[in-house]
């Protein structure tokens, strides 16, 4: 039998303050906390994948890269781009790209905790 890979199943950014960065997520994404995370971690309850801060992985020196993960793309899905926008805006988040029109709705990218590129897409096409 030949093993499958169905894609991804846990992401996690790793962040020197876990609880500042999980105070960021949920005072400006709105996410809620799970009711179980492991040490060093913030789990999110996030569907279909779960979400995660985290202490960083042995090895890993956060003080040692230009930006942090610099080529990889997280996009968060919600109800309305737009209001998530204004609403970051608003609490001065960094947006990097203001909001558009795109295949998957609304989309904008922002600075979130720890100055990870993040992008948030929905809404109305």
């Amino acid at each position: 039998m030949t093993a499958t890979v169905d894609g991804p199943d846990f992401i996690a950014l790793q962040v020197r303050d876990v609880e500042a960065a999980a105070a960021f997520c949920e005072k400006h994404l709105g996410l809620r906390r799970a009711p179980a995370s492991p040490p060093g971690a913030v789990v999110f309850t996030t569907a279909p994948i779960p979400f995660a801060v985290r202490e960083p992985l042995p090895g890993v020196d956060l003080d040692d890269v230009a930006r942090p993960g610099l080529g990889v793309a997280l996009w968060f899905r919600t109800t309305d781009a737009q209001e998530l926008h204004d609403r970051l805006a608003a609490a001065g988040v960094p947006i990097i790209t203001p909001p558009k029109d795109s295949p998957f709705g609304r989309m904008f990218t922002f600075t979130g905790p720890e100055g990870y590129t993040l992008t948030a897409h929905g809404g109305r096409p």
